[in-house]
């Protein structure tokens, strides 16, 4: 078999003024005290893959400018806009006053697998990431519409941050239930 590797310059990726400038996915990304800045970045990274309308960052979270945020993001902290709100929690109130749908990406009681998870058409999605230590604060999980879990068969109990962003929005932009997907407007 012969498949050659494309080249940078031809895969058509678009400046960050007309990404800014696609018509909105309806899914944003809040990072809840995220410790690593390299972790921030690779979120940034992730969400401009995915064409994410925003990324909130929360507490704790490096902001940009930031070389080590820069140094995952390679430039997406350029591309995807993006807003500090000191408590998660605030925000969370406010994005559910506003309309949107929370949900956490979490280890919980009740929460739906994420390949069982169903987008809804006409709703937008603010998916809420948390601590590399301690998961997603138990008072914004409190306050969110649902959580999603991210199964797991082997022997550790959780998975990256960057890694969990990267499936959690690959799967709510594209797998059953989504409504109108980024892949399909680029």
């Amino acid at each position: 078999m012969s498949d050659r590797k494309l080249l940078n310059i031809e895969l058509g990726r678009i400046k960050a003024e007309r990404y800014r400038e696609l018509p909105p996915s309806g899914l944003v990304v809040v990072l809840d005290n995220i410790r690593s800045a390299h972790n921030v970045g690779s979120a940034f990274r992730t969400a401009d893959a995915f064409k994410a309308d925003k990324v909130y960052l929360c507490g704790i979270c490096a902001v940009p400018p930031s070389a080590e945020i820069h140094k995952s993001a390679l430039g997406a902290e350029n591309s995807v806009p993006w807003e500090h709100e000191a408590d998660t929690l605030a925000l969370v109130q406010r994005l559910r006053s506003d309309g949107w749908t929370v949900v956490c990406a979490e280890q919980t009681e009740h929460a739906v697998p994420l390949q069982e998870f169903r987008r809804e058409p006409g709703r937008r999605y603010a998916v809420v990431f948390g601590n590399e230590v301690d998961g997603v604060r138990q008072d914004v999980v409190d306050a969110a519409d649902s959580c999603v879990e991210i199964p797991q068969f082997g022997t550790k109990h959780s998975l990256n941050v960057s890694v969990a962003v990267g499936i959690v929005l690959w799967q709510m932009l594209s797998g059953p239930g989504a409504v109108g997907g980024r892949l399909d407007v680029l």
